[in-house]
């Protein structure tokens, strides 16, 4: 995907491996993370502050979706800038509260965690309804958005063609002034 899947991988090993401000990798925001015009790709911005255990999913979750879209790039935050994407462990079941397309909170329950789910598949999965895919239940293990009927044996975390393209076309079609 494009020149920042390489880039994408590189800044996440450095904000993984970088300064620790109260618990948490700090990101450094780039003159390139603003709303790129209709047709580019459309950086959104997630805050995994209360994220607690499963911060690291998230990242890599998210790090699931810049590998097989080009149309979104999903960033942590620069401190102390609003978020796209909020991300709250909870004690149940993971939900999302999409608040348009690329926005949102994702509620992480430790229920499904619990239960043997994926956590970087629950975090790929929430993400992808950010990122304007529905659930499709029931679904085999193939499908992401397939979510928890699945079965907890489901590790896969990938979305498949049909979900990568569904987001392409959301975001190539998304007016530029949607993510500003």
């Amino acid at each position: 995907m494009r020149i920042r899947t390489l880039t994408g991988a590189v800044a996440a090993v450095l904000v993984l491996s970088g300064p620790v401000v109260g618990g948490q990798a700090v990101a450094v925001r780039t003159a390139d993370s603003a709303a790129a015009p209709s047709g580019e790709t459309r950086v959104l911005t997630y805050d995994t502050g209360r994220a607690g255990e499963f911060a690291s999913a998230v990242d890599r979750g998210a790090a699931v979706w810049n590998d097989s879209v080009d149309a979104v790039e999903l960033r942590p935050v620069a401190p102390g800038e609003a978020a796209d994407i909020r991300i709250v462990v909870v004690d149940g079941w993971p939900r999302t509260v999409p608040g348009g397309l690329g926005s949102g909170t994702v509620y992480f329950g430790r229920e499904a965690v619990a239960e043997g789910h994926s956590t970087v598949r629950i975090a790929a999965h929430e993400l992808g309804h950010v990122l304007g895919l529905p659930d499709r239940k029931p679904g085999p293990c193939s499908e992401l958005m397939s979510g928890a009927s699945a079965g907890p044996s489901c590790r896969s975390a990938q979305p498949n063609a049909a979900e990568r393209a569904e987001v392409e076309e959301k975001f190539e079609r998304a007016p530029a002034g949607l993510f500003m």
